[in-house]
C-alpha cells in the first residue's frame, strides 16, 4: 500500500512540521510505502498559467506540465494532507496544487455532462491541519478547507473513509494540547 503525503508549510520548525514527521513515522511503522511530497521543498509552483487554463479540458495533454505529480497521485492508495489553515483557507501552494493537478481526467471525469470520480485508487483520505482561530470562528467563516476535504476531494476519490484532524486555536494551545494532538494523529494514521 502506497500513501502520498502532501505537506504544505514553509517552516521546518513549525508545529505542522512536527505533525508531518508524526504522519511519516506512523505510516512507516504501519508498513505503508510513503511518497513524501513536501511542496515547498520540491519547489512546486502554485500558479496556473494562461496556457494551462486554456488547455484545462484538453485530455490527456492537460497533465503535461504536472505529469510527475499526477502520476504520484494516481499511484496512491491513501492521500494524507498536512497543512495549516491560513485566513480560513489553504496555503497558496496547496491551493495551487489542487488547481493544477486535480484536472479533468485526473480527479474527475466528465461523462455525458456529469461529473464522476477520477481518483478511485485512493481508498483512504486524511487531512491533518491547524487553525489559528477557534472552531467557532472557523464555522462562522464556512470552514472551506474542511468542506473541500470532506466533500469535493472525498467525492473525487470515490467516497473513501475520510478523517479530518484539526487542532484549533493554535495561538492559545499548550504543550499538553499539542502533544495530545500528535498522539491523536499517530493513532489515526497508524490505524489506516
Amino acid at each position: 500500500m502506497r500513501a502520498l503525503v502532501l505537506f504544505a508549510h514553509p517552516c521546518p520548525e513549525s508545529f505542522n512540521a512536527a505533525v508531518h514527521e508524526t504522519v511519516i513515522e506512523a505510516l512507516g511503522d504501519s508498513g505503508w510505502q510513503v511518497d513524501d511530497c513536501n511542496l515547498y521543498s520540491e519547489g512546486f509552483s502554485p500558479v496556473l498559467t494562461t496556457e494551462e487554463r486554456r488547455g484545462y479540458h484538453d485530455e490527456p495533454s492537460n497533465i503535461e506540465t504536472v505529469r510527475a505529480y499526477v502520476e504520484r497521485l494516481r499511484a496512491a492508495d491513501a492521500l494524507v494532507m498536512v497543512f495549516p489553515v491560513w485566513n480560513f483557507g489553504y496555503p497558496a501552494i496547496l491551493k495551487g496544487f489542487l488547481d493544477r493537478v486535480n484536472l479533468p481526467g485526473v480527479s474527475f471525469k466528465l461523462e455525458n455532462g456529469k461529473v464522476r470520480p477520477g481518483l478511485t485508487n485512493v481508498k483512504k483520505l486524511v487531512a491533518c491541519t491547524t487553525y489559528g482561530g477557534t472552531r467557532w470562528r472557523a464555522m462562522l467563516n464556512g470552514d472551506p478547507p474542511r468542506k473541500t476535504v470532506t466533500r469535493s476531494l472525498r467525492y473525487a476519490c470515490g467516497m473513501p473513509p475520510t478523517r479530518y484532524l484539526p487542532l484549533y486555536d493554535m495561538n492559545r494551545n499548550t504543550d499538553a494540547t499539542r502533544q495530545a494532538h500528535l498522539a491523536r494523529v499517530r493513532h489515526t494514521i497508524g490505524s489506516l
